[in-house]
C-alpha cells in the first residue's frame, strides 16, 4: 500500500510540473498573439494612411483634368 501511495504522489507531481511547463508555454504563445495582432493593427493603419494618400491624388488630378478640359471646352460626363 505504501509503495502505492508513493507512486500516485510521484505521478501527481509530475503532472502538475508538466502543467506548469503547458501554461508558461501557453502564456508565451499568448503574449506572441498579442504582439503579432498589435503589429498587424500598425501595418492597417499605414496602409489606410496610404490609401487616404492616394485617394487625395487621384481627386487632385480628378479636378485638374475637369479645369483642364473645361478650359479647351471639351465636355466631361459626370460620374
Amino acid at each position: 500500500m505504501r509503495k502505492r501511495s508513493g507512486f500516485l504522489c510521484v505521478a501527481v507531481l509530475l503532472a502538475g510540473c508538466r502543467d506548469m511547463r503547458v501554461e508558461a508555454n501557453m502564456a508565451e504563445a499568448m503574449n506572441q498573439l498579442g504582439v503579432e495582432l498589435t503589429t498587424i493593427q500598425q501595418d492597417y493603419a499605414i496602409l489606410q494612411q496610404q490609401v487616404d494618400s492616394l485617394g487625395m491624388v487621384v481627386a487632385r488630378q480628378d479636378s485638374l483634368i475637369r479645369q483642364l478640359a473645361n478650359l479647351a471646352g471639351v465636355a466631361i460626363p459626370q460620374r
